[in-house]
């Protein structure tokens, strides 16, 4: 490669890695005051870079907080994706999953709730916030081609991972276990009866 070539990959490289500074910084205001507090200002004195940086990589507010979700929203789609590809019960990992929210993965967790909330308000984050409710509906086709049982599966599925959050239900993986399965399998008892 001549010394173009290279001077360019490594100006791609830094920039990358600027913008993936800028995304985590952007989490991190998410995590201390919430979306609202997400300005290009904040998210800058977060990162320690100027304010005209931050514009420079994302033109607009919305280009911030997609880039976010979208980070956030890129590793859920790859653990579903490991579920669905996978061995084993498919449900039992899900609910692991959906219990790493009171845990390990809690910050990211609530970034996410957070950001695909704000998607009511904010159109351009409504295609990122979606993806995590279309990941489960896949897992869940796996299981049934009962289109009430998929529908329930996500919906059970994301009211467990809010309730963890704000401490409205245990962070125990047979508990959410048992929630998934009786959500997939209800629509059946309800059919037999």
């Amino acid at each position: 490669m001549n010394d173009e070539g290279e001077h360019i990959d490594g100006r791609k490289a830094r920039g990358n890695r600027r913008r993936a500074e800028i995304i985590e910084a952007t989490l991190a205001v998410v995590t201390r005051d919430g979306a609202a507090g997400v300005t290009h200002r904040t998210v800058a004195k977060q990162a320690g870079i100027t304010t005209s940086l931050s514009t420079y990589y994302f033109a607009t507010l919305d280009d911030l907080l997609v880039a976010a979700l979208s980070s956030v929203a890129d590793t859920y789609t790859a653990r579903i994706r490991q579920i669905i590809d996978g061995p084993g019960d498919k449900l039992r990992a899900l609910a692991e999953l959906i219990v790493e929210s009171a845990g390990p993965g809690r910050e990211r967790a609530l970034a996410e709730r957070e950001l695909s909330t704000l998607a009511a308000r904010r159109p351009a984050l409504a295609p990122v916030a979606r993806r995590w409710r279309e990941d489960v509906a896949e897992l869940a086709a796996t299981l049934t081609d009962d289109p009430e049982a998929i529908a329930a599966l996500v919906a059970a599925s994301d009211g467990l991972c809010t309730a963890i959050l704000i401490d409205n239900a245990p962070a125990d993986t047979g508990y959410v276990h048992r929630i998934l399965a009786r959500a997939v399998h209800a629509h059946h008892a309800t059919a037999a009866s």
